[in-house]
């Protein structure tokens, strides 16, 4: 095991198919940036977006620094500066420019970050060629983890670009799309762990964070886990009998949260005529009651299982059921980017939406950071963040796993996440 705490692929037997999948990846970034209008690649609408020209930028910042510039002799940065406009938080690489002041930074312009792209994808090809190369299998782990970086931050892209779009009272329209919809709601079903120690956590040789390590034992003291993610009609419900103005039902910081934004609904979320409205990438449309709610907080996902007499799962709960279902689902291969009416997955535990589970983001028993400056990858972010499972309607199918732990705070919402109830075994 390496220092990143990473495994080689299995599948990568030649440079030509490790060099085939960072080009489409890479590509990949930048077709989700061709819809954007030259306006819309340097706005950043709160803090916790950032413009896509940085996204481009950092993810091409991110195989400089530890790729291009530990293995290559000599090698040429594109910008001196580039080195800390891009670096996003690490601390043992140097400096970086705040993340709330991105959108202040006119230059370098859209035109110039996608040099920087070509520059850093000429020289990362030519790296990946170096089969000779007596750190090799280092360099293999590290642009593994390089290209799982990037398709976080497509997810990002995704996410923030609707941000931008939605703060605009124009209603932009990313792409045009109708989303698969259906007049019949699936039935709730509720999906047994019993009472039992259970194994958790990755094993195998397939790529995996390091958060996700070591494989560790769990004892579970039962549960039901609802089949289904919660739906639109179901958080109405929950809107329309006051829920919002009812501090039985929530968390202490999330009643303060309520109080201090003003939240209603969901974000995204408008009433208009009497009929609620959100805005998704394909424009400002009717909610879809049957569809997933999405866009909800922590604090509301915790008020809404309060309200319906359930609970937030655990993340080792869901973790058991999902390692027992196939990867399968509205996920980013769909073509939707958007969570959608349950076409037929029965579970529907991967896609649509990211799930809050009410597992606190720590490390697993063993847990050890990764030296150096990877190990600011996870490590460090393992306090006051809470634990998402499962993947969303922007999560490649091929970079989700049953063993995955997204995190973030309480109080996000912008992010693409929902709600599936669980409850004790009786």
């Amino acid at each position: 095991m390496t220092a990143t705490s990473l495994s080689k692929l299995p599948e990568y037997t030649s440079f030509s198919q490790l060099n085939a999948d960072f080009l489409r990846v890479r590509e990949d970034s930048e077709s989700i940036c061709r819809p954007l209008e030259i306006e819309d690649y340097g706005m950043q609408t709160i803090a916790d977006v950032s413009p896509p020209k940085w996204h481009l930028a950092h993810t091409s910042w991110f195989f400089e620094t530890f790729l291009l510039k530990p293995f290559v002799q000599n090698y040429r940065e594109f910008h001196p500066q580039f080195a800390h406009l891009f670096n996003s938080y690490y601390e043992t690489v140097g400096t970086f420019h705040p993340r709330p002041e991105r959108g202040l930074l006119a230059r370098p312009t859209v035109k110039e970050v996608y040099s920087y792209r070509a520059h850093v994808d000429e020289a990362m090809t030519r790296l990946i060629e170096m089969t000779d190369h007596e750190q090799y299998e280092e360099i293999i782990n590290r642009t593994i983890l390089g290209l799982h970086h990037e398709q976080q931050h497509q997810e990002l892209l995704y996410t923030d670009i609707k941000h931008i779009f939605a703060y605009s009272p124009l209603r932009p329209v990313y792409r045009e799309k109708d989303y698969p919809s259906t007049d019949k709601l699936k039935a709730l079903d509720w999906l047994s762990v019993s009472p039992h120690v259970y194994e958790t956590g990755h094993v195998g040789k397939v790529f995996a964070y390091d958060n996700e390590y070591p494989r560790h034992k769990s004892y579970l003291n039962g549960a039901k886990l609802a089949s289904r993610l919660v739906t639109n009609g179901e958080f109405l419900e929950f809107i329309e009998e006051g829920a919002y103005q009812r501090a039985e039902l929530w968390l202490s910081d999330g009643w303060k949260t309520v109080q201090q934004y003003h939240w209603q609904a969901p974000l995204y979320w408008e009433q208009i005529d009497g009929e609620w409205w959100y805005m998704t990438l394909s424009g400002f449309k009717p909610v879809d009651l049957n569809a997933p709610v999405v866009h909800v907080s922590l604090y509301e996902a915790d008020a809404f299982a309060r309200w319906a007499g359930k609970r937030l799962p655990t993340e080792a709960e869901w973790e058991v059921l999902a390692s027992q279902a196939a990867i399968k689902g509205n996920l980013r291969d769909s073509d939707n980017l958007q969570p959608i009416a349950l076409q037929g997955y029965h579970e529907q535990f991967y896609g649509d939406v990211w799930e809050w589970t009410q597992s606190p983001y720590a490390p697993y028993p063993g847990y050890k950071t990764p030296p150096g400056a990877i190990g600011e990858y996870n490590g460090k972010f393992m306090s006051n963040q809470f634990v998402l499972r499962g993947g969303s309607c922007v999560t490649p199918a091929e970079h989700i796993r049953a063993t995955y732990r997204n995190f973030f705070y309480a109080g996000d919402r912008w992010q693409f996440s929902g709600i599936r109830l669980a409850e004790d075994l009786v």
